[in-house]
This record gives C-alpha cells, structure tokens and sequence, in this order.
C-alpha cells in the first residue's frame, strides 16, 4: 500500500519542531509540545424525545471522521429532563496517529473556513493545560457531508489534546498547524 503520512504529520516533523524549539528554546525534541489525541463529540439532548437521532449521528461522524464513534450513554437519570440513566444521548469518537492528523488538516483547511460568519476561532478556549476545545455550530461544514441527505443540524466539539504544559505552548502549536485564531 505504501507509506502513507499526513501532510500535517510531515510538516509537524518537518517545520514545526524545529521552529518551536527555537522559539521557546527547548534543549530536546521530545519536549516539543504534539498532538496527542483528538476528541469529536456531539451530544445530543433531543435523542431522548426520538432515538433515531442517534443513528443519523453516528453516520454523520463516521463519516466526517472516518471513524466509527461509540455511543455515549446518560450517567445518571434525570426526571426534569425525562432522561433516564443508560439512555443513548450523544456520540463520540477518539482520533489519534494519521487520522488524527488527516481530520485536523480538513477541519483547519475546509470545515472551519466553512462557517457562516467565520473570523477565527477564539484563542482562549484553552483548559490552562495546553489543550483546546472548538465548538463546530454546523457539522455540514465539512465537504463529505451531503447536505441533502440531513434531517436536522446538528453541532459538536473538537478537542484537540496536545502534549503541551502550557497554553502558550499548545497555541503556538495549533497556530503553527494552521489554526485560524481571532486576533
């Protein structure tokens, strides 16, 4: 099959490590802040009025991610809500290596940009640890997504765990992917 890497894996290795030791001054290249893992959610309240909501999510983000996402299931039951405990009410998935990496490059290069009214994600939703959430409104952003087959839309959240120690850290790594932060 060949070896394949994704274009933002190679120029992490190619550009960005080099440019982030130098900027922060670190003496290894493992203390270089990378990606970890990339988390997509969608949760999805409405499931417990109609279930099939459920289905049409995971095929949505199965194909967004090109990976089949586990159904998450309420914790506890919720009598306000008509929410019982093991009720199905969201999906998500855990992305990591390549396909990490090939989601991180579309939702930079074609989801975000997609967005209604777009001008940059906001460079604070880091968690004071390096990591960094985005909430997506529309998950038919993205190109593989056929807007005709979609009963209702429906938003999620990406997480992208980095490896940094800090948020200046992780956001000059998101930054050096290509992230498009607000000024």
């Amino acid at each position: 099959m060949g070896e394949y890497v994704a274009r933002l894996r190679k120029r992490y290795e190619d550009e960005l490590v080099p440019a982030l030791m130098k900027e922060f001054s670190f003496s290894n290249p493992m203390e270089v802040p990378r990606l970890q893992k990339i988390t997509v959610n969608m949760g999805l309240g409405e499931a417990v009025q109609n279930a099939k909501i459920i289905e049409t999510a995971v095929v949505d983000v199965a194909t967004i991610t090109g990976q089949k996402p586990v159904v998450t299931r309420a914790k506890k039951s919720i009598a306000t809500y008509k929410l019982r405990e093991g009720m199905p009410i969201g999906v998500m998935v855990t992305l990591r290596r390549d396909r990490m990496y090939d989601f991180a490059e579309r939702l930079i290069s074609f989801g975000l940009p997609r967005t209604r009214d777009f001008k940059g994600v906001s460079p604070r939703a880091f968690d004071g640890r390096g990591n960094y959430t985005v909430g997506v409104r529309e998950h038919i952003v993205f190109p593989e997504i056929d807007y005709d087959k979609i009963d209702k839309i429906k938003g999620l959240n990406v997480t992208f765990v980095t490896s940094a120690r800090t948020d200046e850290h992780g956001r000059a790594l998101l930054k050096g992917f290509g992230m498009p932060f607000r000024k």
